[in-house]
């Protein structure tokens, strides 16, 4: 083991997290959550008997670690969700057994909507989340998450009295009134912006509807309103999917990949990726804040009668409205497309936020001048530069395993699924 390594597990704190192993060329080659990431990552490093041969494979390949603390193991397991489907580690892959990912269902629109898990997401009006590598792990997870947001796990038979789970407060008794089903299904909202990483918007949310309740003298539903925001800040603040509680973005690999590329300063917290469809389809903004999608904050524009046209208009609106400012913007599309993007955003007097076109292939990048030229980076991005539009932008590649192309391979993907959502 490396001294600087050594060094480095002597500070792992005895916490929940998500840690991260790298191999000699610095990618992440496994994810993993822990309740204590002391005792957890520490074991990768010690011999036992106990371990499989893809665990001592994995073990025999780590150059290096980090870690990410979170305030439970509930949110950790979302966590490493995330963050496997950003990296793709090969041996998350490689160690899974042969069970099928698990998946969060939520029946929302039922007359009687439960919360359950499932191995095969059917095309049915309910909504999932996942997938997941743990069924074990998110069950333990949605346990604690039941005490902040009851639901039911399924619709009872025949039951004449409430159970147990419904006298403890964690089934909110639909079938015997005690909860009417507007208010559960409010209810199950909060759950799945929980589980969507919507934590700060939720609290906010929370707290004006207790008081507007408070102040309509509707004095029981503000105190049960108040005893779940209470909590909810109880389980600790969301480590990856709030804009203002993440530890240490120097961590991520692949964000701080994006500072020499883009002429950066320091690590982008938020990105924004315009994606203009087809013509007559609307310009749509997917954001994700410290490398994790924030679904709440999703625009669409449009639908334009020409794509440049329109995604030059759209940007214009979005650069006019008042709020918080991306880091990074990218644009999809090909060289007209970030042309007309870098027009608007200069007529907006924006000229200090950085754009970058992704292009196809999808690791593909077009880098507007003045800009670094991706061959003195190095290790980060070895590109081939041509010249792209009499020279007009450098097109640089970054390697297909790489971390930063795992990450634009999943702005694209979710850039894609929510043009299609809103199609």
């Amino acid at each position: 083991m490396k001294a600087g390594l050594a060094e480095k597990l002597a500070q792992l704190p005895n916490a929940p997290g998500v840690y991260f192993h790298q191999d000699a060329r610095g990618e992440i080659i496994y994810v993993g959550k822990a309740a204590s990431l002391r005792s957890r990552v520490r074991h990768y490093f010690q011999r036992s008997r106990a371990r499989d041969a893809k665990t001592e494979a994995l073990a025999a390949e780590i150059a290096d670690t980090d870690w990410m603390v979170a305030a439970s193991e509930a949110e950790a397991v979302f966590l490493e969700a995330e963050m496997i489907r950003r990296y793709l580690p090969r041996y998350n892959l490689l160690l899974r057994d042969d069970r099928s990912l698990v998946y969060v269902r939520i029946d929302y629109a039922s007359d009687y909507p439960t919360v359950s898990l499932t191995h095969q997401p059917q095309d049915d009006a309910a909504r999932y989340f996942g997938p997941y590598l743990s069924a074990w792990s998110v069950r333990r997870a949605l346990t604690v998450l039941r005490r902040v947001f009851p639901f039911a796990t399924r619709r009872p038979a025949g039951a004449k009295r409430p159970g147990l789970s419904c006298q403890l407060g964690l089934d909110p008794g639909l079938e015997f009134g005690r909860t009417r089903l507007e208010d559960y299904r409010a209810n199950l909202r909060r759950l799945m912006a929980f589980i969507g990483g919507r934590r700060a918007g939720l609290e906010r949310a929370l707290e004006r509807e207790m008081r507007r309740r408070a102040g309509a003298r509707d004095f029981e539903t503000a105190a049960r309103l108040r005893n779940q925001l209470f909590a909810l800040r109880e389980l600790g603040r969301r480590v990856s999917f709030s804009e203002t509680s993440f530890p240490d973005l120097a961590k991520d690999h692949a964000l701080r990949e994006l500072i020499p590329l883009a002429g950066l300063q320091e690590v982008p917290r938020r990105l924004e990726a315009c994606r203009a469809g087809a013509p007559g389809a609307a310009i749509t903004f997917v954001v994700f804040i410290n490398g994790a999608p924030a679904r709440a904050e999703y625009r669409r524009f449009g639908p334009p009668h020409r794509r440049a046209a329109g995604l030059g208009a759209a940007l214009k609106r979005r650069f006019r409205q008042v709020g918080k400012l991306p880091g990074l913007v990218f644009i999809e599309g090909g060289p007209e497309e970030l042309r007309a993007a870098l027009a608007a955003r200069d007529e907006c007097g924006r000229s200090g936020i950085p754009f970058l076109g992704l292009s196809d292939p999808e690791n593909q990048l077009l880098i507007p001048p003045p800009g670094p030229d991706p061959i003195a980076q190095g290790e980060t991005v070895r590109a081939a530069v041509t010249a792209a539009n009499a020279g007009e932008f450098i097109q640089a590649r970054a390697p297909v395993n790489s971390n930063l192309a795992k990450l634009l391979r999943r702005i694209r993907e979710e850039s894609r699924r929510f043009a299609r959502a809103e199609e």
